[in-house]
């Protein structure tokens, strides 16, 4: 069966007993519960030797105690979704207001808008964008730099990916080809004149749904189409992620990685990849690190300095916040993206339609690539020029931006002020391709 063919998701496991199929998260869930007696006694003591009013709380034993407490809470801890915290921005020197709001919903998405409440209109408007966060097991806070970068310039919106665990059986499944789907229907909603921003693993999907659109003809196609470190042809350069996948299979990742949901969850008995198993292997990666921060997070707890407990309490209240992923949709990603390479193939379909990216001819591409990136290795992005043949030249832009991995593609200092502004003008020239082509004949 092609990939991407309608109901084209790898089979899932036979159905059975919950007990046999899915141990994994069912004995997680007993260990969660498990720990909370030791939970309650560890807070208790931790606000014990934190009272100014205790003497022990003064001397180094009150501290070391208080600090290992913290430790243990916060290693035991489910963490939830973040906050965005972005109340405001400025623009043209002003700060303004921002409120966060959804505009379309589906059972797996959102679409929020970051509204930014001016006191008197623009005098031009600013660019329309739709950031396509990853479906990669953070959830879309994880781009707070990426929108926070973006609302100063523009007017942003983001996909709000759900957690599978939080959505009932009874919605239904979710695959690649509903991804597809949703990108589009977003696309309507906005109502064209929207650039589309797609960061790491959005890139195929993205690429698939404009290249669907364009055959159609579709009003609604986005003035632009912009990729960020995305997996595109992981042929080219290949990490170890991406070899790990090939190496495998996809029986490989069915037999060991999905499990259903337990109760008392919404989204009991779904078939998922849970966002445990993903922490797990985020942290495997990079275990000796991990260990040596939370080393350090003791001491400086111990020491009392705030501002890098705060720094770190910020990174993992982030980087350990995790979602399930819908298994129909993780294992059909996998197999297409990783396994198969159907896209720069020319394998891949959607819905019985094979996606053809030539037939792209009014959307200006920008790729993004980072010099150091261990996820999506150098050219694999950019391999999208290839496939998006007949786009003209003057309405493409390939961007290796130095100094930086993966994260730094879309996040930190060199992304604001070098890969932002890069990003910008591309937008303004998109949106005026005449001008873009009289510049690109001088």
């Amino acid at each position: 069966m092609p990939i991407g063919e309608f109901g084209g998701a790898p089979p899932l496991a036979a159905e059975g007993s919950p007990v046999l199929t899915t141990p994994m998260y069912w004995m997680y869930e007993m260990a969660h519960a498990s720990l909370n007696p030791a939970r309650a006694v560890t807070d208790a003591t931790k606000i014990l030797f934190q009272n100014p009013m205790n003497p022990w709380a003064h001397t180094e034993v009150g501290k070391s105690v208080a600090a290992a407490c913290e430790l243990f809470e916060r290693t035991t801890r489910r963490y939830g979704k973040p906050e965005w915290g972005l109340d405001d921005t400025e623009v043209n020197g002003i700060r303004v207001p921002v409120e966060i709001r959804p505009v379309w919903e589906k059972p797996f998405c959102r679409l929020l808008y970051f509204d930014r409440k001016f006191t008197r209109p623009l005098r031009s408007p600013q660019p329309r964008v739709l950031i396509v966060a990853p479906m990669s097991g953070h959830y879309a806070t994880l781009l707070r730099g990426t929108v926070e970068a973006f609302l100063p310039a523009h007017e942003v919106y983001i996909t709000d990916w759900a957690d599978a665990r939080m959505v009932p059986l009874s919605e239904g499944r979710f695959d690649l080809d509903d991804y597809i789907d949703y990108v589009i229907e977003m696309l309507h909603v906005l109502g064209g004149n929207t650039h589309v921003m797609a960061v790491c693993q959005p890139s195929v999907p993205v690429v698939a749904a404009v290249s669907i659109m364009e055959a159609r003809r579709d009003p609604f196609v986005p003035l632009s189409m912009t990729l960020m470190g995305g997996p595109i042809d992981t042929r080219r350069n290949p990490t170890a992620v991406n070899k790990l996948a090939e190496e495998r299979g996809i029986d490989w990742f069915r037999n060991t990685v999905i499990s259903k949901v337990p109760f008392p969850h919404p989204g009991m008995m779904r078939d998922v990849y849970p966002g445990f198993l993903q922490l797990n292997g985020f942290i495997s990666m990079n275990l000796d690190r991990h260990m040596d921060a939370h080393k350090q997070l003791f001491a400086n707890l111990v020491k009392g300095d705030g501002d890098l407990v705060d720094k770190h309490r910020d990174f993992y209240d982030e980087y350990l916040a995790v979602m399930d992923l819908s298994a129909e949709y993780y294992l059909q990603t996998v197999d297409t993206v990783f396994v198969k390479h159907a896209l720069p193939k020319g394998e891949m379909t959607h819905r019985g339609t094979r996606v053809d990216p030539s037939k792209i001819t009014r959307v200006a591409l920008m790729t993004v690539e980072g010099e150091n990136d261990d996820i999506s290795g150098l050219g694999q992005t950019e391999a999208t020029h290839g496939l998006c043949s007949s786009i003209p030249d003057h309405r493409r832009v390939h961007y290796v931006q130095k100094g930086v991995g993966h994260y730094g593609v879309f996040n930190g200092s060199r992304f604001k002020s070098e890969i932002v502004p890069r990003i910008h003008d591309f937008m303004v020239s998109a949106a005026n391709p005449k001008a873009a082509q009289a510049l690109a004949a001088e």
